[in-house]
């Protein structure tokens, strides 16, 4: 079977589109959806599929074949326009796209254990194209890792689309959607142009712009990290675009050019999660070092992300130890929550903070198994399975009960 960065290498360039995502529990098996099957926004499967789009007949389909290198599974599949609403007779029909006939279970892509994994649709394009697409379903985070050193971290609920042979400028910064948060350079800080504001100063931005003081803690974080997004995306546009579009003199100043930018992006994805949580905490009146202690160390070598009600009680064995807690926090969960069962020894049940769109209930009752505790924001929840969503506990619910530490 080939390797994933040979695979990588042979379908990149100009005559390839990649599409980009974490599967969440809608797009395989896990949830049990009768319409399982990744979802692919309408318009790239226009562009890379262009006999699809047109609406002199009632919902056009055409097949054609999709190799799942990964897992060495090839089959022919069927892609549908649902273009009823298009037409002025039917005018509250559907205007969607679906692919189907991936082979049900038995497909890698539908495999409920393939839920959170990152996963590469690359779309040949071109005038001598065959309609055709070659996936590759990531089996481990190291292969995840692979993927994200070429394009940057992908977060659960979001794509990237690319025409890898594009250019740079392109690459880097033509998927991001300008909204509510996007800063125009005058409305930079002169002090982030001259240096990148870390990721609390980019937060506290973000509640700045849109406090959602209204909102639960769920729906504020779930807009806030977009908010934050947005920011630091542009920001990053208004420092590096200049350099990007000035050239550069030799290679080796392009790629290190390019690496700064990945890096920042992978550094900010992993701890972004972590600092609007603390941000929340804050703002539902826990105070850090009462109620809360961030980055605290529990062990020798060993600093869980949330103690709770302090660093300060857990290290005193006097301290209840049933009044003890822990949270880690984890964008994705897939691969990597077992990495939290030697944290905080004393808190024999752990919580984990992610925002994974699902999960297996076979690697679902693992955790159980292990006590540990997933919460979910509530928009999210229901990308889980209908048997696993009772034992989910939200961001709200999660706070409560460290107010009730207090008593």
């Amino acid at each position: 079977m080939m390797e994933l960065s040979d695979w990588l290498n042979e379908h990149s360039g100009p005559k390839y589109t990649w599409y980009v995502k974490r599967l969440s529990g809608n797009d395989t098996l896990a949830n049990g959806t009768h319409q399982a099957g990744p979802y692919i926004p309408k318009d790239l499967l226009f562009n890379v599929l262009p006999g699809l789009d047109r609406t002199d007949i009632e919902n056009p389909d055409l097949r054609f074949w999709v190799y799942i290198d990964s897992h060495a599974d090839a089959r022919q599949i069927r892609a549908v326009y649902y273009n009823s609403k298009r037409h002025k007779s039917k005018p509250n029909g559907r205007d969607e796209t679906r692919l189907t006939n991936w082979g049900g279970s038995e497909s890698a892509l539908l495999d409920p254990e393939s839920t959170g994994a990152l996963t590469v649709f690359a779309f040949p394009v071109g005038p001598d194209a065959s309609p055709a697409c070659h996936i590759w379903v990531c089996r481990h985070e190291t292969e995840a890792e692979l993927v994200e050193d070429r394009i940057g971290p992908v977060d659960p609920g979001k794509s990237i689309i690319q025409p890898v042979g594009g250019t740079v400028q392109y690459n880097l910064f033509k998927e991001v959607r300008r909204a509510n948060c996007w800063l125009t350079p005058a409305e930079i800080p002169t002090a982030w142009m001259e240096k990148f504001p870390s990721g609390a100063e980019i937060i506290a931005k973000a509640a700045e712009l849109q406090s959602h003081s209204g909102l639960m803690p769920d729906q504020r974080l779930m807009k806030r990290r977009t908010c934050e997004y947005e920011i630091f995306r542009s920001i990053e546009e208004a420092t590096e675009l200049p350099h990007i579009q000035a050239g550069f003199s030799d290679i080796e100043s392009f790629i290190a050019r390019a690496q700064t930018i990945l890096q920042r992006r992978k550094s900010r994805a992993g701890r972004s999660l972590e600092l609007h949580a603390r941000k929340i905490f804050i703002e539902e009146n826990l105070l850090e070092g009462t109620d809360f202690s961030h980055q605290p160390k529990s062990e020798a070598g060993k600093s869980p992300d949330f103690l709770f009600p302090s660093e300060t009680a857990y290290t005193d064995m006097s301290f209840p130890q049933e009044k003890l807690r822990m949270l880690a926090v984890k964008t994705t969960v897939k691969d990597r929550w077992r990495q939290i069962l030697n944290e905080a020894n004393r808190v024999e049940n752990k919580h984990l903070l992610t925002l994974q769109e699902g999960i297996s209930e076979a690697q679902f009752k693992e955790m159980l198994d292990a006590k540990v505790t997933l919460v979910v924001p509530q928009p999210v929840v229901d990308k889980y399975p209908a048997s696993v969503q009772p034992h989910l506990q939200t961001l709200e619910s999660f706070i409560g009960d460290i107010r009730l530490l207090r008593l």
